[in-house]
């Protein structure tokens, strides 16, 4: 941030100088408060040319991919909200804030098993070997037959479960809310092992692993590599102010992770950051297709980036964009807060198709920072800071303007974000607006270092 000292060299002029620090106040619990609605936030999966997701009106949908016709729904008690759908064994197995998890017929529809546990389901199972593992509310990893929805065992942790598993040889991996990283044993539900970290452990993706260490973030603001045999730390890496929400992703050995703050990271193996672009809202994460990168964010926009972090293109929806896209035959089919499932021409960057699902109203929300407050540490002015100096007894000292020049750790990348899309004023001060209802409607914006950006509706 330049504040522009030239020209107002007087005596009379006076710059604020302001430290502001973001304080996480409280815990974390805006995903429980998620409200009914036609609002999608979960992952979407293709299957045999059909998309599956759910949406926070209760309802798991299966949409023909070539088309967008519904072919059908599937209705529980509950807001589905971040629990994506797994497929097996021509089943769907889906999670509610009713408190079930649900195995559903993949081409009728008809619901095969339910199983109860006593808190909402907010993160995606994990299917294996015959075998569903997923996290509650009520602090409990289950494991279930998958094919009859029998228990096999459960594991209590210190808190509320809001994560997805991931199984890898024997072992299972998930973080609670209590803060720590588990291990157990999968076909015990026996800990193994457990690492604390400084905030709750909340993820909408199963934890990456790749040559035997175990990747995860936590709210405490880092990403953590541990060693998968012994829960040691090899590296960690700051992230933003805001905590994360997602496990990292990997792509031809690069490490890309995403922040609350609105950055998308790529990192290296050995915990280096390679490069990072910004949107200063909160992201989701990344899917690679053809030498592109597709990202969306709370910005209502799916970015379309270059393998060094620069934007190439965006589509606009009418709401949030944070969950991975799916790519399949050329097309891009990504859902929005908006109530939409979209289909979008890879090459041509233009709308297939549309789904809207039971309603158009929008899901309530708190906002995405209400957990965390904004301080100003102190606050003087420039030619106070040069009077003080003035009257130091240490004589040849000087005092510079240049010391006292702001500028934000996580300013985007890219070189082709408008003043009004990415106003760095309001990702500060965000965690002190209400959420507005956004408009349902969607429009291309097509990005090139020498011409304007275009809009197409």
């Amino acid at each position: 941030m330049d504040f522009g000292f030239e020209g107002f060299e007087t005596p009379d002029f006076d710059v604020e100088i302001e430290d502001v620090e973001v304080r996480k106040v409280k815990k974390f619990d805006r995903i429980w408060k998620c409200g009914f609605g036609g609002s999608v936030n979960t992952e979407p999966i293709m299957v045999n040319g059909i998309l599956y997701f759910g949406a926070t009106d209760g309802c798991i949908y299966a949409v023909d991919a070539r088309t967008g016709r519904e072919l059908w729904r599937f209705k529980t008690n509950g807001v589905i909200f971040e629990s994506g759908p797994r497929f097996a064994n021509g089943i769907i197995y889906e999670g509610s804030y009713d408190q079930y998890m649900y195995a559903v017929d993949a081409k009728t529809g008809k619901l095969v098993w339910r199983f109860k546990t006593s808190g909402e389901i907010n993160g995606s199972p994990h299917v294996r070997n015959n075998v569903v593992y997923f996290g509650s509310r009520d602090s409990y990893v289950y494991a279930l037959d998958a094919r009859t929805g029998k228990e096999v065992w459960k594991f209590k942790t210190g808190d509320e479960i809001s994560s997805v598993p991931v199984l890898h040889e024997n072992k299972l991996y998930i973080g609670s809310f209590d803060g720590n990283f588990y291990c157990l044993d999968a076909r015990k539900g026996k800990e193994i092992w457990r690492f604390k970290t400084g905030g709750e452990i909340y993820s909408i993706n199963e934890p990456l692993i790749h040559n035997n260490i175990v990747y995860f973030t936590s709210f405490d603001n880092y990403l953590y590599a541990l060693d998968c045999e012994t829960g040691k730390e090899v590296w960690r890496f700051r992230l933003g102010k805001y905590g994360a929400d997602a496990s990292p992703v990997m792509h031809e050995n690069v490490i890309y992770q995403s922040s609350r703050d609105g950055t998308l990271y790529a990192i290296s193996l050995e915990g280096k950051e390679l490069w990072r672009f910004s949107t200063h809202d909160v992201m989701g994460l990344p899917r690679f297709f053809g030498g592109r990168i597709y990202v969306g964010s709370c910005d209502g926009n799916l970015h379309v980036l270059d393998m060094e972090g620069k934007e190439i293109w965006r589509f606009k929806a009418g709401g949030y964009v944070v969950k991975r896209p799916v790519i399949w035959e050329g097309k891009i089919y990504m859902v929005s807060w908006d109530c939409h499932a979209y289909c979008i021409d890879a090459n041509t960057r233009e709308e297939v198709w549309r789904f809207t699902t039971s309603t158009t109203q929008g899901a309530p929300l708190p906002p995405p920072y209400e957990a965390w407050k904004v301080e100003i540490k102190k606050s003087v002015s420039a030619e106070e800071v040069v009077e003080e100096e003035r009257y130091k007894k240490k004589k040849g000292e000087t005092v510079s303007l240049s010391d006292y020049h702001i500028e934000s750790e996580y300013s985007s990348e890219s070189e082709y974000k408008q003043k009004s899309d990415y106003n760095v004023n309001f990702v500060i001060f965000e965690c002190v607006l209400k959420m507005e209802e956004l408009p349902c409607h969607s429009s291309l914006e097509v990005l090139n270092p020498n011409f304007r950006i275009s809009r197409q509706s």
